[in-house]
């Protein structure tokens, strides 16, 4: 597929984004029930669990602004109309209604998090048990207890080195300041600005091949500078440029290899650079092979057109091949409808990157 297509309305995008929240709100359950719990393995369901955290709270924040704004802009409205005629009375403001897959998704994870049963649970692999206990720690929802069983695996998870920048690669080092913050806890790691330039997007020269870039490694950088899109990243001019440059040309070649997931990684990491992925031609792209991928059920049943599940896979096996790729299309799409709704409190939007100073496509 080339990345010049017609961009994609509004409406595509907020029926792409309610497909994909639509079914996790449906599967989602499925981590935590006992079939759940017995048919997937540990580490991968751990892992998937705190990636509907991140969804949920970034889902939750996203539902909060849109209807503060709405609820604001009704309030000047009726405002207006009162002082235009004594004799009319405003209607009282109405909150939205609670949506049923924001829902879903809440009850999971609130579950999850009330329960003493999970925290041992995150250090079933040693490599990646501190690291979870921080995540699990900082993506606590509001609705648990402050003193529940989160709070004494944060405490566990950061004891020793863990906020030190001791033998931390730069990525690591990162994702682990981002999670500190949100977690609130006191570290001795790096500034945002000094990350960024030890990072391997800022360090990959005009000379390089753009396949020396690892696209995961590039659109987490992107995500934790930017706190998913509700935050300017803060680059400067330049580093702007060639992060914009990097990210157009790695999302072509996602759209090129019909990576499903990739590509809705890259397109959120275009908006977390201020871009527009609508009006973008590789972001207009990206959107458009991820609608015609999305199945009528709302899923995309693997990471990839290659990867695609064969139509007698089980229910299991679909779940397990459709769950990461879903996931990160309703994650993009619910910040790419924030900003629509004239939310936002980033970088204003812009119609197309400027590539970096010599940067060759």
């Amino acid at each position: 597929m080339g990345t010049r297509t017609a961009a994609p309305d509004l409406a595509a995008v907020e029926s792409l984004s309610a497909g994909a929240r639509g079914w996790i709100g449906r599967h989602c359950g499925f981590l935590d029930e006992p079939a759940g719990r017995a048919e997937l393995p540990v580490t991968p369901r751990v892992k998937a669990l705190l990636q509907l955290a991140l969804l949920y709270r970034c889902w939750a924040r996203a539902t909060e602004a849109t209807a503060s704004a709405s609820a604001a802009a009704s309030v000047g409205t009726a405002s207006a109309t009162a002082s235009a005629g004594a004799d009319r009375t405003a209607e009282p403001v109405r909150t939205r209604p609670p949506d049923p897959d924001l829902a879903a998704v809440a009850a999971t994870v609130e579950q999850v998090w009330r329960s003493p049963d999970h925290p041992p649970l995150l250090t079933v692999e040693p490599r990646y048990a501190r690291q979870f206990q921080l995540m699990y720690g900082a993506l606590a929802p509001a609705g648990v207890d402050a003193d529940g069983p989160h709070r004494a695996a944060l405490a566990e998870g950061v004891a020793g080195d863990l906020l030190t920048s001791h033998r931390k690669s730069p990525f690591l080092h990162l994702e682990t300041r981002y999670y500190a913050e949100l977690a609130d806890v006191k570290h001795q790691l790096l500034d945002y600005p000094e990350l960024y330039r030890i990072s391997r997007l800022a360090a990959h020269t005009d000379g390089q091949p753009l396949a020396d870039l690892d696209v995961c490694n590039v659109t987490h950088t992107l995500f934790h500078l930017a706190d998913f899109g509700f935050r300017d990243p803060e680059l400067g001019e330049a580093d702007l440029a060639h992060a914009r440059d990097r990210v157009e040309r790695l999302t072509e070649e996602s759209v090129r290899r019909g990576e499903w997931d990739l590509t809705g990684k890259l397109v959120l990491a275009q908006h977390c650079l201020g871009l527009d992925p609508l009006t973008t031609p590789s972001g207009a792209a990206a959107l458009g092979l991820l609608a015609e991928a999305q199945s009528p059920e709302g899923a995309f049943p693997g990471r990839s057109a290659t990867d695609r599940v064969p139509g007698d896979a089980t229910a299991v096996h679909l779940f397990r091949k459709s769950y990461q790729s879903t996931l990160v299309v309703a994650l993009t799409t619910v910040m790419l409808l924030r900003a629509r709704a004239g939310t936002s409190d980033g970088l204003p939007t812009t119609a197309s990157a400027a590539p970096a100073p010599g940067g060759a496509r």
